[in-house]
């Protein structure tokens, strides 16, 4: 027997895509949020609605009413380690916080936020390119939208 995954679709022209964008790091999220777009943009969406928050804390928030009109959610920050345990604290809850939403509530929510240990791995994973996470996270918000509808429209799910 040959099994053919399903495997949702880098097209999101039929989808209503958001990005949330920390500013805190600015040259960072910058960066991510511009990797992001491309993807959205070269998926076929509609223009995306972008919101910006001060922190990595207040994504969950912001992205769990984006969901009430969105497809797909994607959130790109940065937490870079510092001298206090503030980094711990934040990084943790800022993807406890997006998994729940995407979870409560069924619609894709991606972690495009970096948690590095210095800012050269930030700007390293932020800049042109392949290795751009907010690009990354985006692709994965459209495939996974896409794939939702799929399992949904068929019954599959």
């Amino acid at each position: 027997m040959t099994v053919i995954p399903l495997r949702g679709a880098l097209d999101a022209a039929d989808l209503r895509v958001a990005v949330v964008r920390s500013r805190f790091n600015p040259v960072v999220t910058e960066g991510l949020l511009a990797g992001a777009l491309a993807v959205i943009e070269q998926s076929g969406a509609a223009a995306p609605t972008v919101v910006e928050v001060e922190g990595a804390f207040e994504l969950a928030v912001v992205a769990r009413e984006l969901t009430n009109r969105h497809d797909a959610v994607v959130c790109v920050g940065a937490v870079i380690l510092g001298e206090t345990d503030h980094y711990e604290h934040i990084a943790h809850r800022a993807s406890e916080g997006l998994q729940r939403v995407m979870l409560d509530t069924g619609v894709p929510v991606a972690f495009g936020v970096l948690t590095v240990r210095d800012v050269e791995h930030a700007l390293a994973r932020s800049g042109p390119g392949e290795a751009n996470k907010g690009a990354e996270a985006a692709t994965a918000a459209i495939r996974t939208a896409s794939l939702l509808r799929t399992l949904r429209d068929e019954g599959a799910g």
